[in-house]
């Protein structure tokens, strides 16, 4: 059943990770490049070596220029893995939402959030690492081994393999990338809500043209993060705007 994600310390940043030969038992720290299938087959394998549980976990929102980082860390049951399990941004919006109820009626389920004054302090990158750390401490259960999608692993408390493209071969991190994007979406719609002139629920904060206008229009939010170019580009162009008027009068 799904769980609240629980208060944790920062942790520190992750060491470089290594390549491991495809089909090796995992390694800790590994990043996998061409492992195959999207199934509960990987998973399976480590239950089957006595490693329990396993967590997938994933993120989403690294590049809009507003709201934050959401990741998610999911243990899925091996007796009720969800079907249809892909990459959050290959499925329908109604699909995604589909498969969010299921892996959270059937799967223990945390999320972190790292929002825009974090990114804007950390820089993306730690930030980043930061939710995906607390994500999977935020887990009922503390995971054995964590595989996690791309190749810049968070530093937690277990065995970590880090799979580039993760989300469209591994079923655990599938599942992670699910709930982060439906939390995420669900987050900028209410952010759309309350700032109706941006179009967040449109865009999910993403650079789109339209965006860019209601940025240039009225100027960054609260939930605009300010250390990034476009963002930062129209705030001083907005605060020299501003210079020409006081001048002017």
């Amino acid at each position: 059943m799904a769980s609240r994600p629980k208060a944790q310390p920062e942790s520190s940043n992750p060491g470089p990770a290594t390549a491991r030969p495809r089909g090796r038992p995992p390694k800790a720290g590994a990043v996998t490049t061409g492992w195959v299938g999207l199934d509960f087959t990987h998973e399976r394998a480590l239950y089957g070596e006595g490693i329990a549980p396993v967590a997938g976990a994933d993120e989403v929102g690294r590049g809009p220029l507003a709201g934050p980082v959401v990741a998610a860390a999911v243990v899925l049951d091996p007796t009720r893995v969800p079907q249809g399990l892909d990459d959050s941004k290959k499925l329908t919006r109604a699909r995604r939402e589909a498969l969010y109820l299921e892996i959270c009626a059937t799967a223990e389920v945390a999320i972190a959030l790292a929002p825009p004054a974090r990114i804007d302090r950390d820089n993306i990158r730690q930030a980043t690492l930061w939710a995906l750390a607390n994500a999977v401490r935020g887990l009922p259960c503390r995971p054995a081994f964590l595989l996690v999608d791309g190749n810049d692993p968070p530093r937690v408390d277990c065995e970590v393999e880090a799979i580039v493209g993760g989300d469209g071969l591994i079923a655990s991190i599938a599942a992670a990338s699910i709930v982060a994007k439906v939390v995420r979406d669900r987050l900028m719609a209410g952010v759309g809500a309350a700032f109706p002139a941006y179009g967040f629920e449109r865009h999910m904060g993403y650079g789109t043209r339209e965006h860019g206008a209601a940025l240039k229009a009225h100027g960054p939010c609260l939930h605009h993060r300010r250390s990034f170019a476009p963002v930062r580009e129209q705030q001083l162009g907005l605060f020299q705007a501003a210079g020409e008027l006081e001048e002017a009068d």
